[in-house]
């Protein structure tokens, strides 16, 4: 049983404020990071160590050790996306390891499965549906971990990713209705940029114009962060999008 004080916390405003007692059970995988700082503070190796020991295969660790540790300039961002390429490397399609680390408690193994699973489909046709869940999932970590791990792929395929993106703007799951807009935001946070985007901005109307008044702060937030990275490089654009948006608001 995890205790009520456990369960009802806080997340930490900074690492010297976290609990001890917490990091214990972020470690030992038993209960989500409540913030960033949680997610910064937990030992990824730590926790990799009792998630192998679910799923049989202590004998990796060690691969898992080298790859991590022979990081030059190791985050924590650079270590999820470490773990989930060597998930890949010796669990290839392995459904049942997949299965476990999707529906753990904790949020960073599924980010590993996020970044294993994205790795096994060439085509963005086949990997944005298989992301889907990541995309849902209740967790801040997991929402941004697979924009991390599908924004090289769709913008590759740019117009390919605008049309299947296009449908999720129809979904009653505010999540993936979010992710439609923010996944392809022209500069975004620690991801690569949009160039086309950036150059020809009206190419995301299509996946914009269907969420601009959108029932959820949290989709109309990153419409606005969409066409707040698009105002960097075509303010004229931005505001008179705007401009015109507000009159058919008014009329």
């Amino acid at each position: 049983m995890i205790p009520e004080h456990i369960i009802n916390r806080k997340g930490p405003r900074s690492l010297k404020e976290l609990n001890p007692e917490v990091l214990v059970y972020l470690n030992r995988g038993e209960v989500e990071t409540k913030n960033l700082m949680e997610w910064l503070a937990t030992d990824q190796l730590m926790l990799l160590k009792t998630v192998l020991d679910q799923v049989y295969k202590m004998d990796w660790f060690v691969n898992f050790e080298s790859a991590v540790n022979a990081q030059k300039k190791p985050t924590a961002n650079s270590t999820t996306k470490i773990i989930g390429e060597v998930f890949f490397s010796l669990a290839g399609k392995n459904t049942a390891i997949y299965s476990v680390l999707q529906n753990h408690t904790s949020d960073l193994a599924r980010c590993w499965a996020c970044w294993a699973q994205s790795l096994q489909y060439e085509s963005v046709e086949r990997l944005l549906p298989e992301m889907k869940m990541y995309a849902a999932d209740s967790h801040f970590g997991v929402r941004e971990v697979v924009i991390f791990a599908t924004k090289p792929s769709m913008i590759e395929n740019l117009e390919t990713s605008i049309v299947l993106l296009k449908d999720w703007t129809d979904s009653t799951d505010e999540n993936i209705r979010r992710f439609a807009v923010e996944a392809l935001r022209p500069v975004g946070v620690w991801t690569k940029k949009i160039v086309r985007f950036q150059e020809n901005p009206e190419l995301g109307l299509k996946i914009l114009a269907p969420l601009k008044s959108d029932a959820s702060k949290y989709v109309r937030d990153a419409v606005g962060n969409w066409l707040n990275d698009a105002s960097k490089t075509s303010p004229d654009w931005v505001q008179s999008l705007c401009k015109k948006m507000g009159e058919r608001v008014a009329n």
